[in-house]
């Protein structure tokens, strides 16, 4: 399958080749399909998504089914031994976890790696003052918030999770932007628009469907739109 440049570029400086890789947050699978093009020995994809699971075995693991395993699991309880992963990827992960589990999933990331191990962390910068689909993002947050008790999205600068990461044993390395401006395509914003659906389908019926109605509306009326930044952010667990 094809890698998207952003995950290509993300990788270029590090050591995939030979490595036992997890990619934390699977997706589609994405990033899992770059390790192994980059020569990755073994890819563990973990996500706690049913469906994201079944697309990346039927998208990455058909083609390379000895070199990938797929794990139903949550980030803050990763089903993999102590110091036994030599690079992590979190391609667009951070920013769908809520502040409060930001540390038990570093944590956990943490004590999964080996000494030596390389971290990628790929992920948004909040959007720029005007951005309309800030306010698109704004409605999905307060329809997860309501159902879920959660916001769907929080974009943390990258000096914020440098330092995070940085709290737990990682020593930082570079920061390069993967893209700037993000473009924001018809189909990311309808994918968003489906998430505020389903948490509004939980609420009472008016407050639903008035914010269905409103997600709609902020969906047809932006189309599309180029804002903001992606960054990517390489650290190393000491040896």
């Amino acid at each position: 399958m094809d890698v998207p440049s952003t995950v290509t570029a993300a990788l270029a400086d590090r050591p995939v080749e030979g490595a036992v890789c997890l990619e934390a947050g699977a997706g589609v699978g994405n990033t899992s399909a770059g390790l192994l093009a980059a020569g990755a020995d073994r890819v563990y994809a973990i996500t706690n998504d049913v469906e994201h699971a079944t697309v990346v075995r039927e998208r990455v693991g058909r083609d390379d089914p000895d070199r990938i395993a797929v794990i139903e699991a949550d980030l803050s309880s990763v089903p993999l031994a102590d110091d036994s992963v030599g690079i992590i990827t979190a391609h667009g992960l951070f920013n769908v976890l809520d502040p409060s589990v930001l540390e038990p999933v570093v944590a956990e990331l943490t004590r999964v790696t080996a000494p030596g191990c390389h971290l990628v962390v790929d992920d948004y910068e909040p959007l720029p003052d005007g951005a309309a689909v800030a306010d698109l993002f704004a409605v999905e947050n307060a329809a997860t918030q309501l159902a879920e008790n959660r916001p769907a999205l929080t974009f943390y600068p990258a000096p914020v999770l440098r330092r995070l990461l940085v709290g737990h044993g990682w020593e930082f390395e570079r920061e390069r932007t993967l893209l700037d401006p993000v473009p924001w395509t018809a189909n990311h914003l309808e994918a968003h628009a489906d998430v505020t659906r389903s948490a509004a389908s939980e609420l009472p019926d008016d407050l639903g469907e008035r914010l269905t109605a409103e997600v709609e509306r902020l969906a047809t009326e932006i189309g599309g739109e180029s804002a903001g930044r992606m960054y990517s952010l390489a650290l190393r667990l000491p040896v």
